[in-house]
This record gives structure tokens, C-alpha cells and sequence, in this order.
């Protein structure tokens, strides 16, 4: 794990990487003020069907704070669903550099199946974490449970997420990756871990999916590797 951070951070002044880094923070941005900007005219719909003075400006901060909430609660969603549509630069990049054989094997799984990734990613997301609402509600007065359950049941979903993204290059039908391509659940744990930690760090969160998936690239081919070993 250690080894595969230090490869991934190393590599992040390539120029594949800093452009899909850019792509990544651009995109995301984007999306939020799409979704600040919906916020704030539903709103002054609303404001306004209730008759309320200054509506424009009670829209205009509630918009605000909608958007900035979403970007410190949601930010995780949008940025791994965006970086699932462009998985296949950075994971490129990766094996390019690190993995030449694997890289000229690989099967490029296009930006269509990456979209389809990226909404299945938001499915589980959303999905889990409202699943896990109770649990984080009841945990709250622990001071510390909340959290932790959070980052634990998250952590298992982004680890999947970035296996998958490496897998897509080299096998045929995610549904059914095998072995070879998949990480043991507690290194897919930590690794989604510490993706799920650099996500909730201001100024820092837009590098973690990029991270994220260069470290999950060398953690597939090296358990590929550890694999083929034992069965030789």
C-alpha cells in the first residue's frame, strides 16, 4: 500500500495526469454550479408561489449554502462518477509507465461504459449512505461513531470503485471480474480508506480520485502478479 502511494504521488507531474487532474476539478466544479444555479431558480419559483418579499435574495443564499453543502457532503459522488468517465487516462498513464506489457494488452473501455460506471458508482453511493442514515443518526451521539461508520461504509464502496476502474481495461464484463483482477478485501479497504480521508481534506480532495485510481492500478497488477507466482 505504501509502495503504491509513493508511485502514485510520484507520478502526478506527468502530463496525462495533470490534465485528467484539471478535467476532474473543472468537471466537478461545473457540475456543482449547475446545480447551485437549479437550486436557486427552483427557489424563486417556490419563494414566489408563496408570495415572499426579496425572494431573489433569500433564493440567492439559500442557493448558496445548498451548493456549498453539496459540495462538502456530495463532492466524493461527483468527483468519482467523473472520474469514471475518464478512468482510463489516468490508469493508462499508470500502466504506460509502470506496466508496459499490461498497458498494450488492455482494451480501452470507452467513455460510454465509464458513464454507465460512474452512475452505478452514484447508485451505491446514494443508496448506501442513505441505507446507513440511521445508523450515522443514532452514532451521532458518540461524537465519533458517526464518522467513523461513514468513512468505513464509504471506504468499502470507493475501494470497489477503483478496482472496477482498472479491471474495465482487461476484462470483458465487469460484473464478473475475477480473481486475478481484484484486490483482497482488506487492502481494497485501506485503499479506499485512504482515498474516502483525502476526499474530506479541503484543497486536497480533488487529487484523491486521481490518486486513488493510480494506487488502485498498481494494487491490481501487483496482486496479479503475487497470483501468478502461486500458481506457477
Amino acid at each position: 500500500m505504501i509502495d503504491a502511494m509513493l508511485l502514485s504521488l510520484g507520478q502526478l507531474s506527468d502530463r496525462p495526469i495533470v490534465a485528467l487532474l484539471l478535467k476532474v476539478l473543472l468537471i466537478s466544479l461545473l457540475l456543482l454550479a449547475v446545480f447551485g444555479v437549479g437550486a436557486y431558480f427552483l427557489l424563486v419559483w417556490l419563494f414566489a408561489l408563496t408570495g415572499l418579499n426579496d425572494g431573489g435574495v433569500w433564493a440567492a443564499v439559500a442557493a448558496a449554502v445548498i451548493a456549498a453543502l453539496t459540495a462538502i457532503f456530495l463532492f466524493r459522488v461527483i468527483a468519482i462518477f467523473v472520474l469514471n468517465i475518464f478512468s482510463d487516462d489516468v490508469v493508462d498513464a499508470v500502466e504506460a509507465r509502470h506496466y508496459p506489457d499490461r498497458a498494450e494488452q488492455a482494451k480501452p473501455p470507452g467513455y460510454l461504459l465509464g458513464l454507465k460506471m460512474g452512475l452505478a458508482s452514484v447508485g451505491r453511493a446514494v443508496g448506501y449512505n442513505l441505507l446507513a442514515s440511521p445508523l450515522y443518526i443514532i452514532l451521532l451521539v458518540t461524537g465519533i461513531g458517526a464518522p467513523a461508520a461513514f468513512f468505513a461504509i464509504n471506504a468499502i464502496l470507493i475501494g470497489r470503485d477503483l478496482q472496477d476502474m482498472v479491471a474495465a481495461r482487461h476484462v470483458g464484463d465487469i460484473r464478473h471480474i475475477d480473481d486475478q483482477w481484484q484486490i483482497n478485501k482488506t487492502t481494497r479497504f485501506g485503499l479506499g480508506l485512504i482515498t474516502a480521508l483525502l476526499l474530506a481534506i479541503p484543497f486536497v480532495n480533488f487529487l484523491a480520485p486521481v490518486l486513488g485510481a493510480a494506487m488502485a492500478t498498481h494494487l491490481v497488477h501487483k496482486n496479479r502478479a503475487i497470483g501468478q507466482k502461486e500458481s506457477n
